[in-house]
C-alpha cells in the first residue's frame, strides 16, 4: 500500500524507519520531511498544514493510509478536511479530528474531561484575561511551587514552574496581558503542584480497543541534573524501572479505560493515539497533559522496541481492527541523546555544515532539524538530531546513544551528558 506520513521532525524520521520494514508498504511518501525520510521514502515539496496539497497528493499517489506526525495538522483539522471528500472515504487516518485533539489543543478543554470523566489530575482553575484580577487572587492563596499552563499549543514551551508567588504573578501577567503565547496564552490553567516521578505512557487506539505501546521519561530542560529553560525534550529513556507491573495496571484502570470510554460517550471519534503524561505520586497516576499524538523524542526509544509490524498496527487502528492484532515488545532498553543548536530553547544559530553523521555505528540517527544544502548537510531547527542507542543492558544503550552524540559536529553543538543515569541509579 502506499503511505503518506505527516511531518518533519525526528519523530517523522522515525515513523518512517519502522514503517518502511513493513511487508506491507508498497511505496511511502513524506510531507514535507528531512534529509532522513528522504532515504526511506519521497519527501513532498508542501508543509503538512497545506490541506489541498494534502488532498491532491492522496489522489494523485492512491494513499491508502494517512498518519499524521505533529499536534498542528490535527488541531486544525485535516483528518476532517480529508474526510469531507467524497472521494477519500476509504483512506485510512492515523490521528484524530479536531474535536478530539482539543485534548492536547486545550489545556482547558483536557482538564474539563478529566473532571467529568474521573480520570485523576491535579486540581486546577482556568482565567482569561477578562478574570485576570480574579487569577492574581487566586494564585496568591495557592502553594508553592505554582503551575502555569498557556492553554493552547505553544511548541512544548507554554508550562511555567514558578518557585515564588512574585515569579507566578509575573508569568501570569505576561501570559494574559502581553500574549507571551500569542493566542495560545489567551487562556491560562493555574494547577497544583505534583510531586513525583514522571512517565510518559502511549495508547494507539481505533475508538474502542487499544494497545499500549513501551513507555518511556523524557528530559525537558535545558541542562543537566533537570536545570535550566524548558525545551521540546532533550532525551528519552524506554523502559522505566518504576513503571511496575502494578501501577501500570493502575494506569490501565484509572486513566486508559476511563479516557477511552470518556471519548465514546461525548461522541468523539478516535483513531490514533493518545500520549498520556503522568506524574506516579505516591504510587498513584495522575495525568499530567494528554497528547492527540505520539511525542517527540520519546517516539526514538518507543519504536525500536516494537518488534511487530508497525505498519500492520496503524492500519488497524485506522480501520477500527485491533481486536485482531497483537504487540510484542523488545525487552531491550533504548536511550536517545538529543543534539541541539547554540542558544537553543532561544534565539538559536542556523545553517551550520554537520559532519560525522556517517561515522556513527552504534546508534540510530533520527534527522530532527536538518536540511540539504549543496550536497551537504546543515542545521534547521533547534532540535536537530536525536541519536538513539539500544542493548540488553541500560548502561550499554546510554553509551551507544551518548558516544554518538559526541561523533556528530556541527558549530554551537549541545547536548545533555546525562540522559539516563537517573534511572541507572534508580535501578541499582
Amino acid at each position: 500500500m502506499n503511505v503518506l506520513l505527516l511531518g518533519s521532525g525526528g519523530r517523522e524520521h522515525a515513523f518512517a524507519w519502522k514503517i518502511s520494514q513493513s511487508p506491507l508498504l508498497s511505496q511511502l511518501y513524506i510531507a514535507p520531511g528531512n534529509p532522513g525520510t528522504a532515504q526511506l521514502g519521497i519527501n513532498l515539496p508542501f508543509g503538512y498544514a497545506d490541506f489541498t496539497a494534502i488532498v491532491d497528493t492522496i489522489r494523485t499517489h492512491q494513499i491508502e493510509l494517512v498518519i499524521v506526525g505533529p499536534e498542528e495538522p490535527l488541531v486544525k483539522g485535516v483528518r476532517d478536511f480529508i474526510e469531507s471528500q467524497e472521494d477519500l472515504q476509504h483512506v485510512g487516518i492515523v490521528g484524530p479530528g479536531a474535536l478530539g485533539a482539543q485534548l492536547e489543543g486545550s489545556k482547558d478543554f483536557s482538564k474539563n474531561f478529566m473532571h467529568a470523566h474521573g480520570v485523576p489530575t491535579a486540581a486546577s482553575r482556568t482565567f482569561t484575561k477578562e478574570t485576570g484580577e480574579e487569577g492574581l487572587a487566586y494564585l496568591a492563596t495557592q502553594s508553592l511551587p505554582i503551575v502555569l499552563k498557556a492553554d493552547g499549543l505553544a511548541a512544548g514551551k507554554g508550562v511555567i514552574i514558578a518557585q515564588s508567588h512574585a515569579e507566578a504573578e509575573k508569568a501570569f501577567k505576561e501570559m494574559i496581558y502581553d500574549a507571551k503565547f500569542g493566542e495560545a496564552s489567551s487562556k491560562v490553567v493555574i494547577e497544583q503542584f505534583l510531586r513525583g516521578i514522571e512517565l510518559s505512557v502511549f495508547v494507539l487506539t481505533d475508538g474502542e480497543n487499544y494497545v499500549v505501546l513501551p513507555e518511556a521519561k523524557d528530559y525537558k530542560r535545558i541542562g543537566e541534573n533537570d536545570e535550566g529553560l524548558n525545551t521540546g525534550g532533550m532525551g528519552a529513556v524506554s523502559p522505566v524501572p518504576f513503571a511496575t507491573e502494578r501501577f501500570m495496571e493502575l494506569v490501565k484502570q484509572k486513566v486508559i479505560e476511563p479516557t477511552i470510554q470518556g471519548l465514546k460517550s461525548d461522541n468523539i471519534p478516535y483513531q490514533g493515539f493518545i500520549f498520556i503524561g503522568l506524574m506516579n505520586h505516591e504510587g498513584e497516576p495522575y495525568v499530567i497533559e494528554y497528547n492527540a499524538r505520539m511525542g517527540d523524542p520519546e517516539t526514538e526509544v518507543v519504536l525500536p522496541r516494537i518488534e511487530s509490524d508497525f505498519l500492520s498496527l496503524l492500519l488497524a487502528a485506522a480501520r477500527g481492527e485491533l481486536k485482531n492484532e497483537s504487540l510484542q515488545i523488545s525487552n531491550q532498553y533504548a536511550v536517545t541523546t538529543m543534539v541541539v543548536a547554540g542558544g537553543y530553547p532561544e534565539d538559536y544559530r542556523k545553517g551550520d555544515i554537520m559532519s560525522g553523521i556517517e561515522k556513527v555505528e552504534e546508534a540510530l540517527v533520527f534527522h530532527a532539524g536538518t536540511r540539504e544544502q549543496d550536497g551537504q548537510i546543515v542545521t534547521s531547527g533547534g532540535r536537530v538530531m536525536a541519536l538513539t542507542g539500544t542493548s540488553n543492558t541500560l548502561e550499554r544503550a546510554i553509551q551507544k546513544s551518548q558516544r554518538a552524540a559526541q561523533t556528530i559536529q556541527f558549530e554551537g553543538k549541545n547536548f545533555r551528558r546525562d540522559i539516563g543515569l537517573d534511572v541507572l541509579r534508580y535501578k541499582s
